[in-house]
């Protein structure tokens, strides 16, 4: 499977933008980490791209280790020939599933995953509703708000950090680096119109 395809597979399922997005966001982040680990970057950016397409027609409220999301969508995806690698991958960033997280691939596409959906909402509250000028410092404080984008699991995010063996303060930086060249797509860097 190739970009292309996996976008493809992706316009199928996935009607929301924001999930669309959100996926992007993630493809990009993966690239980065693939980069600095010597990794294979279009692989890591297809689970990346790959790993939600499912969510939005199964998204498997019960956590059901083994219908719905992400079960439903690894089983097509092994149909169209992703590697087992990249389908272990995507059904550990599930921890319901009870896959381990045993590679690097995995440990990153968990890693990024809610960091990734909590940066875009940190950016979106901006004045410029861009990352351009985020910082670390203000994404942690936001973590501590727990009101504010009460959806992602900040768990989940010191959880990310840990298993990959970085500091959470370098994780987050490195995100955001890496989400900047792309949020144009992610609908980011246009200021908010006044009413």
């Amino acid at each position: 499977m190739n970009r292309e395809a996996a976008l493809q597979l992706m316009r199928e399922y996935t009607e929301s933008p924001s999930l669309r997005q959100h996926m992007l966001a993630v493809e990009a982040a993966m690239r980065a980490y693939a980069l600095r680990y010597g990794e294979d970057v279009e692989s890591w950016g297809l689970v990346g791209l790959l790993h939600d397409f499912d969510y939005e027609r199964y998204p498997n409220a019960a956590h059901s280790p083994s219908d719905e999301h992400p079960s439903w969508g690894v089983r097509l995806l092994r149909e169209r020939g992703l590697p087992d690698a990249s389908c272990r991958a995507i059904l550990g960033h599930a921890s319901y599933t009870g896959v381990p997280r045993d590679s690097a691939l995995a440990r990153a596409l968990f890693g990024v995953d809610e960091l990734c959906g909590f940066l875009v909402a940190c950016a979106l509250v901006r004045p410029s509703r861009s990352l351009s000028d985020l910082e670390v410092a203000s994404v942690k404080k936001k973590l501590k708000d727990k009101a504010f984008a009460r959806g992602v699991n900040r768990d989940e995010v010191q959880q990310g950090a840990v298993e990959l063996g970085v500091p959470l303060d370098d994780h987050i930086a490195f995100v955001i680096q890496a989400l900047r060249p792309v949020q144009g797509a992610l609908g980011l860097g246009q200021p908010a119109q006044p009413a």
